[in-house]
């Protein structure tokens, strides 16, 4: 008997899921909460969930941020911007088969465990059951705001809102955190304001998109070899850093001295030397219209945009099928996919790569999640998996800062490897039982 899954968002993470579990003979259905394929991608995207704003790119090398069966249509585009990302998908759906298996504005409103089963309730009232679940609606969706700017007087919103620069227009402008996004619309605006500046609470490597003529990870790829440390990768990044943009401080950031989240962008460092954007610290306060840095200085904006993250929420599942931990943002989930508790759950894409493609990550998950689905992968006990998971987030803690914004952090190196137990280990059982 064919067994049925349900699959839940039509981007990346979702129709790459949909595509391997279909060739393995598993009947699927995806549930997208508007009327586009691509997700995030998706400019304006009705379903209210994309963050992305009208000069968006992607910020890695197209050639390792696309499907490995599926090579992006023109392959001297280096950086595609979200139009050409959106189009990307939907060929990829179409080549796949998959564009007539998804239920557009098919909100999903819960899902509980029936028995061996799994019933989906939609916003609309009408309910289905289904042998397992994907979850591929994404992190990126429910804004996390910084607390020091309650009371702002001027225009305040979130770097999810933010679409196009004129409204900005010869105003003074704060964006605060400098992540992809902060520098990215620090960047968009900076033409258009009377002067944006970039507050910087935390230590950040602002990379060059481009080395010696070259995306960056081309460079990166060399170098970092995989038997390095990561102490000698940050020392890599940092020297490579310093020769294209000099130190930090020479712009007003801080030189992180352990593992971050890397930045790149290409036009920025170049609009701080002209002094079209100025770099600040953190902020200690607000009071109408000023704000107060942790340095001491206090000046005056009309605007505040903050690029401060998300909340990872999943609001269609209760505490039972939840893998969210209270009190953090990691997910409780062995080998970032399967919940410990309930066989046949699984999600897609709950990550932020360090140093690699997200898309490319999702593959790796989907042939993992498929794996686990046909028993190619047995799963383990669920006390195995559990301590596997405060294994893994032990490590984390270790290795990342403590921030809610490295929650989701991954490391795709050590990833594939910790996927790659898991087949050998099942190749070698299959091989004792032969």
């Amino acid at each position: 008997m064919t067994r049925t899954f349900a699959v839940i968002g039509a981007g990346a993470g979702g129709l790459c899921a949909a595509r391997h579990l279909i060739a393995q003979d598993i009947e699927v259905e995806i549930f997208e909460l508007g009327s586009h394929i691509g997700g995030l991608w998706v400019y304006e995207n009705d379903s209210g969930m994309s963050p992305a704003y009208q000069s968006l790119h992607i910020n890695s090398e197209t050639k390792v941020s696309t499907f490995t069966d599926f090579p992006f249509p023109d392959p001297d585009i280096l950086y595609p911007d979200h139009a050409q990302m959106a189009d990307y998908f939907v060929r990829y759906a179409d080549h796949f088969d998959l564009t007539r298996r998804i239920r557009f504005r098919h909100g999903v409103q819960t899902v509980e465990r029936v028995g061996a089963q799994y019933r989906i309730t939609f916003q609309s009232g009408e309910s289905r059951q289904f042998d397992g679940v994907v979850v591929a609606t994404g992190h990126q969706s429910v804004p996390r705001h910084p607390p020091q700017v309650a009371g702002f007087a001027g225009t305040y919103l979130h770097a999810h809102s933010y679409r196009v620069p004129a409204p900005f227009a010869d105003q003074r402008v704060l964006v605060i955190g400098p992540g992809n996004s902060g520098v990215d619309i620090a960047a968009d605006l900076c033409t258009h304001t009377k002067l944006t500046t970039l507050s910087a609470r935390s230590p950040v490597l602002i990379m060059p998109r481009m080395m010696f003529g070259a995306p960056n990870s081309r460079t990166l790829l060399k170098l970092e070899q995989p038997f390095l440390p990561w102490s000698w990768r940050v020392w890599i990044r940092t020297q490579l850093t310093q020769i294209f943009h000099g130190k930090m401080e020479n712009w007003g950031f801080r030189t992180p001295t352990g593992r971050t989240h890397p930045i790149s962008h290409p036009t920025l460092i170049s609009h701080i030397a002209w002094r079209r954007i100025a770099v600040k610290p953190g902020i200690a306060g607000v009071n109408g219209h000023s704000v107060v840095f942790s340095d001491g200085c206090e000046e005056h904006f009309d605007a505040i945009i903050a690029a401060t993250g998300y909340t990872t929420t999943i609001p269609f599942l209760g505490d039972d099928l939840s893998p969210l931990s209270p009190g953090s943002a990691q997910l409780k989930l062995w080998q970032r996919v399967a919940h410990p508790a309930h066989d046949s759950l699984y999600f897609i894409g709950f990550f932020d790569v360090t140093g690699g493609s997200n898309i490319r990550m999702m593959e790796d998950q989907a042939a993992f999640i498929t794996a686990m689905a046909t028993g190619a992968v047995a799963r383990p006990a669920e006390a195995e998996m559990n301590a596997a998971i405060a294994t893994e987030q032990g490590w984390m803690a270790g290795q990342f800062p403590h921030s809610p914004r490295y929650g989701l952090e991954l490391d795709p190196r050590r990833y594939r490897s910790m996927l790659a137990r898991s087949y050998r280990r099942n190749r070698a059982k299959k091989g004792a039982r032969a």
